[in-house]
């Protein structure tokens, strides 16, 4: 799969053809490990246990990238939070989740 990107400063980081910021040779978007490493706290390391495909050098310059770009990118991750919650409130709730609620169970 050929996509068209933008090389960066930042060795290991390229913006694709809707500029955001992704991990050479991955599909692997920045701004995932930037969600990973507040949720979860993990340390660059313990991501690099977690996505062994990554090298240690790819995700600091991911994290080095989201520090230096980070009110751009921060303001993406709440326009993505703000899309997932108005979505998720447009659904009807699954049979599952209703026969949940029903007993009390949720």
């Amino acid at each position: 799969m050929s996509f068209a990107s933008v090389e960066t400063k930042y060795e290991h980081v390229v913006l694709d053809e809707k500029e955001i910021p992704m991990i050479v040779g991955t599909n692997m978007k920045v701004i995932e490990l930037v969600l990973e490493k507040n949720a979860y706290g993990w340390s660059p390391e313990e991501q690099h246990f977690q996505h062994p495909y990554l090298s240690l050098g790819q995700i600091h310059s991911a994290l080095a990238y989201y520090w230096d770009h980070q009110e751009k990118l921060d303001r993406d991750i709440e326009r993505r939070i703000e899309l997932v919650n108005k979505t998720q409130h447009a659904m009807e709730p699954s049979p599952l989740v209703t026969r949940l609620k029903a007993k009390g169970l949720l």
